[in-house]
């Protein structure tokens, strides 16, 4: 990742207005900033969240509070608890996400 002409900022993720994304079961709700061609998230997974596609897209994701589980195509599962991080390159490995309990995510991609 290549990050230029990009000046500090803060963000108030709360000052940000929520976007529902449902997923095949449950919902998601992104409060989304854009810098450039970095696109950055904070996530909150409702409980008994299961994503409704396979996404293919490359994330460095940490979890900030609750429980996800992340399901690659190829079978294997990793479950991210608060302070917990992946990374994935774009076109690497398909995963989708699920949650019990709920989960709230910082995302950037």
């Amino acid at each position: 990742m290549q990050i230029n002409q990009l000046p500090f900022g803060i963000t108030t993720w709360d000052h940000i207005a929520p976007e529902t994304h449902p997923g095949e079961q449950g919902f998601a709700l992104w409060r989304t900033q854009r810098f450039g061609d970095i696109r950055v998230r904070m996530v909150e997974y409702s409980a008994g969240y299961l994503a409704d596609h396979w996404c293919s897209k490359g994330h460095i994701l940490l979890c900030l509070q609750g429980e996800m589980v992340t399901e690659l195509d190829d079978g294997r599962t990793f479950t991210l608890t608060a302070g917990v991080s992946y990374q994935v390159a774009d076109n690497a490995e398909a995963h989708r996400s699920s949650t019990t309990l709920g989960a709230t995510l910082f995302i950037v991609d």
